[in-house]
């Protein structure tokens, strides 16, 4: 396991220049894994106990955030994050907060599942940010209120134990807890302030709901597929093509480099589970001088018993238009595990649907997930 740098304590005061220039990150070996806080998919930050001189709302916020040190507000110096007022003691004679003293966050995950690693980035707060921080997780079916999710009888399970963190730093963690969750609580001790929160993991969706759904898109985040392998990610990631909605900017979809060999780029998939897939969408949306030439889109049916297997061609190599949502309605249903996207020669696309019904032993696996993690 991959040791994570800490930090801890204030930052040097801002002098001028680029904020970023002292602030302090790592590279964190699960950022390759989708956000599940990702606004995208339906996060948000649904109550907090303080949020005096800056909204729970910003922790969400896509992005790195922003710093103007010109800009004040009637409360104080306006900051691109969440941050609560000074906490103070009981008396005159105890002015200092108690140990155990914090503030809170509560965050709807957009998409439920297994957390691999949390982020709480405090950009920009560089001696008002939280001596400490913790994270823990519930799985709570349906739409609970706060009030709901904070009552007696909801079992919290910790994810990130209290540890000191650093001003002006991104703080990782890697979390080993085989949960799946739907929410999550996030304390800051004493109080201050953090910019944003990133809760990096693999999705578990409710089979019971895929299943009431019959025809759904088996390769899309929000139902549990993910990206496997990508040939090139140049300019933007691959998980963009599996997102929710269609490309509102050219950087919401997936676009990579010009290539000047012979060759061609690709992404593989792995589906939401085993499933047939009856009709396919590869959409431009916003690429024009830069979509990609030509694609085809295979599936790998692995029956998980080691038996070889190989890609089965479900749209051959077609010629795509720029700007435009390309449909096809396969002959018959394709069975498959994984599924791979070939762009020739190279540029991008924005989204990949791919439309099914999950098989019985597609639906058999997802509920045995589902038990194994205590859901």
């Amino acid at each position: 396991m991959t040791a994570i740098p800490r930090f801890t304590g204030p930052a040097e005061p801002y002098r001028g220049g680029d904020p970023y220039a002292d602030h302090r990150t790592a590279v964190f070996p699960f950022a390759a894994l989708p956000d599940l806080a990702d606004r995208r998919l339906g996060a948000a930050v649904i109550a907090a106990s303080d949020e005096f001189f800056a909204p729970r709302e910003n922790l969400l916020l896509p992005g790195r955030p922003v710093f103007d040190p010109e800009s004040f507000g009637h409360k104080g110096k306006v900051m691109d994050g969440w941050e609560t007022r000074r906490r103070r003691g009981a008396s005159a004679a105890e002015p200092w907060p108690a140990d155990d003293d914090h503030d809170w966050a509560l965050v709807r995950l957009g998409a439920p599942g297994v957390v691999r690693g949390v982020v709480v980035d405090t950009a920009h707060f560089r001696g008002n940010h939280p001596q400490a921080v913790s994270v823990e997780g519930a799985d709570v079916p349906g739409t609970p209120s706060p009030e709901e999710l904070l009552a007696d009888g909801v079992t919290w399970t910790p994810l990130v134990p209290r540890t000191p963190v650093g001003g002006h730093a991104a703080n990782g963690f890697e979390v080993a807890v085989e949960r799946r969750c739907t929410h999550l609580r996030l304390r800051q001790y004493p109080d201050g302030g953090i910019a944003r929160l990133r809760v990096h993991g693999e999705v578990v969706p409710d089979p019971e709901w895929l299943t009431a759904l019959g025809v759904l898109d088996v390769v899309a985040l929000a139902n549990g597929g993910a990206v496997e392998d990508v040939s090139d990610r140049f300019y933007s990631p691959a998980v963009h093509t599996i997102l929710p909605g269609r490309s509102a900017r050219m950087d919401e979809g997936w676009e990579t480099r010009r290539r000047r060999d012979r060759g061609h780029d690709r992404i593989t998939y792995r589906l939401t589970a085993h499933a047939a897939v009856r009709a396919v969408e590869i959409d431009t949306a916003c690429l024009k001088g830069n979509s990609a030439g030509w694609a085809s889109v295979s599936l790998w049916d692995d029956d998980g018993r080691g038996a070889a297997g190989s890609w089965t061609e479900i749209v051959p190599r077609t010629r795509l238009q720029p700007d435009t949502n390309h449909r096809f309605v396969l002959p018959a249903p394709v069975t498959g595990t994984h599924a791979r996207l070939d762009v020739h020669p190279d540029g991008g696309i924005s989204r990949l649907r791919l439309h099914g019904t999950l098989t019985p032993e597609g639906t058999r696996a997802l509920t045995d997930r589902l038990r194994e993690l205590g859901g």
